[in-house]
């Protein structure tokens, strides 16, 4: 079954609307909450999946291993798709609790849009609170040319807040390719930090056999907690990832992704191992 512009598949979201990932997927510069799919058209193409993941990155410089545990879920609706998230880690030496919500609601075959908000239990590299909202719009006769913009504000345990701009396009060619590109602008504070991060990504594959996800991206990050009261501020830093997912049942799979993040200060070099189950 090739991937078709009806609806964005939740594995590929987060280079949709993640830009690079300072912290983690759960860090400053990502989305809140799970990812964001627009509804199906139809109930049998309705998105409703389990699927739980453990990572383990490795960091340069003394910064300490990263770990994390975490559970997603899925519930299609006609009209709207609930998502969820809860993940446990360790980063930085520091246990940390995250949970996410979001709700996608379509208006009509063209537009949809998303919602969401997510927490963190006081760690410091993750929110005190982050909400996002998107706003999506798909082009052409067939609609597989899919743009977005989005707005989000991420307020931290340390106080500082990040405000962002987030515009993205993704085109679904006929062979089973799927183009992405985004990108970001940050306006940070204390200090009125001005940054801008972008992406691009490429998909190949087909629902319930094997999806491949090769993901680069590059910019300036305004904060990055590392410490109860210790900020990076103001740098450069880019991450390439690799992930693919592989269906060993027709409801069933398994994903493998690894990744390598840079920055003037650490390396961070990672792995992840998950199962999926769709409903």
């Amino acid at each position: 079954m090739l991937l078709r512009p009806f609806f964005i598949l939740p594995f590929l979201l987060t280079s949709l609307t993640g830009l690079i990932s300072c912290n983690s997927a759960l860090a400053q510069t990502t989305e809140s909450g799970a990812s964001r799919i627009a509804p199906a058209l139809k109930e049998s193409d309705l998105p409703r999946t389990l699927e739980l993941s453990a990572g383990f990155q490795n960091l340069s410089a003394g910064f300490g291993d990263w770990r994390d545990v975490t559970l997603r879920g899925t519930y299609g609706l006609p009209s709207h798709v609930l998502q969820g998230e809860l993940s446990l880690n360790r980063r930085f030496n520091k246990d940390g609790v995250f949970v996410g919500l979001s709700d996608t609601y379509t208006f009509n075959e063209d537009w949809y849009a998303s919602l969401a908000v997510g927490f963190g239990d006081g760690a410091f590299y993750l929110p005190r609170y982050r909400l996002d909202a998107t706003l999506y719009k798909k082009w052409l006769p067939q609609r597989n040319l899919v743009t977005s913009i989005g707005a989000g504000q991420y307020k931290a345990p340390d106080g500082h807040t990040d405000n962002s701009l987030s515009l993205g396009l993704v085109y679904y060619f006929d062979t089973p390719f799927i183009a992405e590109a985004g990108v970001r602008l940050n306006s940070s504070n204390p200090g009125a930090i001005k940054t801008q991060q972008q992406f691009l990504a490429l998909t190949y594959g087909r629902v319930k056999q094997d999806l491949v996800t090769v993901r680069h991206g590059w910019g300036q990050e305004g904060y990055q907690t590392i410490a109860a009261n210790t900020q990076l501020v103001n740098f450069a830093s880019k991450e390439t990832s690799i992930s693919w997912r592989h269906w060993f049942a027709p409801r069933t799979g398994v994903l493998l992704g690894a990744s390598r993040y840079t920055n003037p200060f650490y390396n961070r070099n990672g792995l992840t191992v998950g199962l999926f189950h769709d409903f």
